[in-house]
């Protein structure tokens, strides 16, 4: 597959434009290339069916308005800062804003307000009813490497066990059947999980342990690419495209 350079499809679609502010260029001959780890949902899921979420649908609304085709591409929460400006040009799909990955890459004006909950079994929810009561002797924890949930457990637990667990898409299993206690994520995928699955109940999640913004990564080397994504952002919450997403898959417009 060729290599485009980042940003090179929006570069591309933005020298096309040729009416007033605000239209569409004619179709570019390069895609725009998007990162997403496919494996948090509501945000991002990928399966043998393709793509789902709302940031995957959301995606597709950037891509159109620059006259571009989506080209979505598979990376982990691991190898996301460093897939960014190499296999994509930028990526989606509930990304936490946090000093480390500003260090190294930019962000898009942040798009939702969220923070760090927890979500445990119901049956065991009025014994982990606060932070301090998941972070005790015996409690095991569990976590997906390489995001924001491992550096908050890394930094705020100090009693409990924390189980890594690498797949992020059966991870909710582990609390299920009793092989986990709890696992702390954002409020907004334990809301999502908790109407999944209803053996599952979330706690403090109206309340957040922490308080984060998401927004859009973007390779350093393309601050072009972050005004395209903010004007359009801008366009998808005043003419209700970003509440209308919003709305089917957190149940709720959330904004920053």
């Amino acid at each position: 597959m060729k290599l485009l350079v980042p940003g090179m499809a929006v570069l591309a679609a933005v020298a096309l434009f040729t009416g007033a502010c605000g239209s569409k260029s004619q179709s570019s001959s390069q895609p725009l290339r998007v990162c997403s780890t496919g494996d948090y949902r509501p945000f991002t899921y990928h399966d043998q069916q393709g793509w789902t979420g709302m940031d995957i649908d959301l995606a597709e609304d950037l891509a159109e308005h620059l006259g571009v085709k989506l080209e979505l591409v598979k990376t982990t929460w691991t190898t996301l800062i460093a897939d960014v400006g190499t296999k994509c040009d930028m990526a989606m799909g509930g990304i936490s804003v946090n000093p480390e990955r500003a260090k190294r890459a930019l962000f898009s004006r942040p798009y939702l307000r969220d923070g760090k909950a927890a979500i445990v079994r119901c049956a065991d929810s009025e014994k982990y009813r606060t932070l301090a009561d998941i972070d005790r002797p015996g409690v095991r924890v569990v976590v997906n490497p390489g995001g924001t949930n491992a550096q908050f457990d890394k930094t705020n637990l100090r009693q409990a066990t924390v189980l890594t667990y690498p797949d992020n898409n059966t991870i909710f299993e582990q609390l299920a059947t009793g092989k986990a206690d709890a696992m702390i994520t954002d409020a907004s995928e334990i809301r999502w999980e908790s109407t999944q699955n209803h053996q599952l109940c979330g706690v403090s999640v109206d309340r957040p342990f922490s308080s984060e913004e998401k927004a859009y990564l973007i390779a350093q080397s393309d601050p072009k690419l972050v005004e395209s994504v903010n004007d359009w952002l801008s366009g998808a919450q005043k003419d209700g495209t970003y509440a209308r997403t919003a709305q089917k898959w957190l149940g709720q417009v959330v904004g920053p």
